[in-house]
């Protein structure tokens, strides 16, 4: 089993994809020590994210341990996650200094 994509954080809610990925096959990723997979259901392009759980309308997508968007649609499992179903959420970098 070849790994194929990389979980960036433990609280990460996706990971990002280091080669193609047909719709089908396996994303291959480790967490720690444990190798673990998911199967695509859309193709995930090279440096794209996929979903690691269901994630709902509104909600946060974490990437680095940290937000970098919320889902303006649900996200299942396995899916593409893109500009098409996150957008950015400005953040106040110097209150969560505090």
């Amino acid at each position: 089993m070849t790994i194929n994509a990389i979980l960036l954080d433990e609280k990460d809610n996706v990971v990002t994809c280091v080669q193609d990925v047909k719709a089908g096959e396996e994303v291959v990723y480790r967490a720690g020590d444990n190798l673990c997979t998911l199967i695509a259901a859309q193709p995930i392009p090279a440096c794209h994210k996929v979903a690691l759980q269901d994630i709902g309308k509104g909600k946060d997508v974490i990437k680095y341990g940290e937000m970098i968007g919320r889902t303006s649609s649900p996200i299942a499992k396995g899916c593409h996650v893109n500009e098409y179903n996150i957008y950015s959420v400005p953040r106040d970098y110097d209150s969560e200094l505090v």
